[in-house]
C-alpha cells in the first residue's frame, strides 16, 4: 500500500444519521468502532465532515431544492441541533481533529477543502464513514478528479443497503484502481 502524507477524512458520522430519524443508518452501529479506532490514532489527522442541511428547502436552489421538499422533517427549521452533532465518541476528539460543514454529498464543492489539504501537502486520503453509496462515494470520486490517491477502509464505510454499499465498492476498487485502494483497516494500519 502506497500513502504518502495522509488525512483520514471521516464522513458524516453525525446523531442524525446515529439515531431514529428518516435518514438512519443502521449500519453505522457495525462500523463505529473501527472507525473510532483510526480517528483516534490519527485525531491529529483527521477531518470529520458534516452534512449541514439548509434551514429551509426555498434557500436552497435547483434539485437540492427538490430534496427538501421530500425531506422538509430534515432541515433545520424541524431537527434538533443537536442532530447535526458528530456522535460523542468521535466528537472528544476535536481538536485536534478538526470539522469541516457541507450543505452537499460532495465536501469539494466549494474548493475550499482542496485548498487546505494541498496547501498541508497532502497527497493521499483515508476515508470512513457513511454512506459508501452517496457521501462516501461523492467523496471519493471528487478526490479522483483532483488528483488524490484515497484508500477506502472497506470495513469502515457503512450504508443503509447492502447491495449499494458493495456495488460502490466494487465500482471504486475495479474501475478506479489506479486512483483508489480498497482495505480492511487491519491491513491498512499495519502497512503503516
Amino acid at each position: 500500500m502506497r500513502v504518502g502524507a495522509f488525512i483520514h477524512l471521516c464522513i458524516d458520522m453525525q446523531e442524525m444519521f446515529k439515531q431514529p430519524t428518516p435518514w438512519h443508518v443502521p449500519w453505522m452501529a457495525r462500523v463505529a468502532d473501527t472507525v473510532v479506532e483510526v480517528a483516534d490514532r490519527f485525531s491529529e489527522r483527521t477531518i470529520f465532515t458534516r452534512f449541514i442541511p439548509p434551514q429551509q428547502p426555498d434557500v436552497m436552489w435547483g434539485m437540492w431544492r427538490r430534496y427538501y421538499e421530500k425531506w422538509p422533517m430534515m432541515t433545520r427549521e424541524h431537527l434538533e441541533p443537536e442532530l447535526l452533532r458528530l456522535v460523542p465518541e468521535l466528537g472528544r476528539l476535536v481538536p485536534p481533529a478538526r470539522v469541516f460543514d457541507k450543505a452537499t454529498y460532495s465536501p469539494w464543492f466549494d474548493g475550499s477543502l482542496d485548498w487546505m489539504l494541498k496547501g498541508e501537502r497532502v497527497s493521499s486520503l483515508v476515508i470512513t464513514g457513511g454512506e459508501t453509496d452517496v457521501c462516501v462515494l461523492a467523496t471519493v470520486l471528487g478526490a479522483v478528479d483532483l488528483g488524490y490517491h484515497v484508500v477506502v477502509l472497506s470495513d469502515a464505510v457503512c450504508s443503509g443497503a447492502d447491495e449499494t454499499h458493495d456495488a460502490s465498492l466494487e465500482v471504486l476498487g475495479e474501475r478506479f484502481s489506479v486512483q483508489v485502494e480498497i482495505c480492511r483497516t487491519e491491513a491498512f494500519l499495519s502497512s503503516l
